[in-house]
């Protein structure tokens, strides 16, 4: 069994997708995307074959008077089917990198599990299907990478420790795959999925969600039905809102 971490910033207005407010969308509509992709991202672990691990942030990594945990398992007690099975634990790190290496190199060396994983919530769209995949993958290789747009990836799953010391630096696809053959362990990949974290994301995910939707496919229930009551949609002229 894999355990899949989600690195989560607290859902609350000016902590998380800065870049997402100020276009068609104001910062608490963008705080409650962040949050309905958080929810939609967990639920996907908790629905494969994958042990869900929270990874929330530590006090002082957030803004006055607010409970980083707390703002984290408020709407996630809500979502999950069993919340009660979910771990939570704080995250240990100055950065993003050392933060996932914390946690990796923790769950792999001290907690014995086989294989561990570091999820982005701004991953919407990833799917129980794809951590199944990732899961399967990492029986044969020692990295698995879910690439997204822009050199960014949403899923980083690893058999083995590496390098992490500024292991995301853009792009960070590339980085991670180099600290991978640089430890000898083999890189898998998984297909390409976008994140949520700017406009240019956004114009790449609605359409898609829409068109999943109309096309009566798998989407991610809270995310689609967020951007539906936001009236958000791809025109020739960019994205507007209905």
């Amino acid at each position: 069994m894999t355990t899949v971490a989600v690195l989560a910033d607290p859902p609350v207005e000016g902590a998380v997708v800065p870049e997402l407010a100020g276009g068609p969308l104001d910062e608490s509509e963008a705080t409650a995307l962040y949050t309905a992709m958080l929810t939609d991202v967990c639920r996907a672990v908790e629905a494969s074959g994958a042990e869900l691990l929270v990874n929330y942030r530590p006090d002082e990594q957030v803004p006055d008077d607010v409970d980083p945990e707390r703002a984290v398992r408020e709407p996630l007690d809500a979502a999950l089917d069993a919340p009660d099975e979910a771990r939570y634990e704080v995250q240990v790190g100055s950065t993003h990198a050392a933060r996932v290496g914390n946690t990796v190199t923790h769950l792999l060396e001290r907690e014995g599990v086989k294989t561990a994983a570091a999820v982005t919530p701004t991953a919407g769209l990833l799917t129980r299907q794809l951590i199944d995949s990732a899961a399967m993958k990492l029986r044969s290789s020692g990295v698995v990478l879910g690439p997204s747009t822009d050199g960014r990836v949403y899923y980083a799953g690893f058999a083995e420790p590496v390098d992490f010391e500024d292991a995301y630096a853009t792009p960070t696809v590339q980085t991670l795959t180099d600290r991978a053959m640089d430890a000898d362990l083999g890189v898998d990949f998984l297909p390409t999925t976008p994140v949520v974290e700017t406009q240019a994301d956004l114009q790449t995910v609605v359409p898609l969600l829409r068109a999943r939707h109309r096309a009566e496919r798998v989407v991610p229930p809270r995310t689609t039905t967020l951007i539906n009551e936001f009236g958000l949609r791809v025109t020739a002229d960019g994205l507007v809102r209905e």
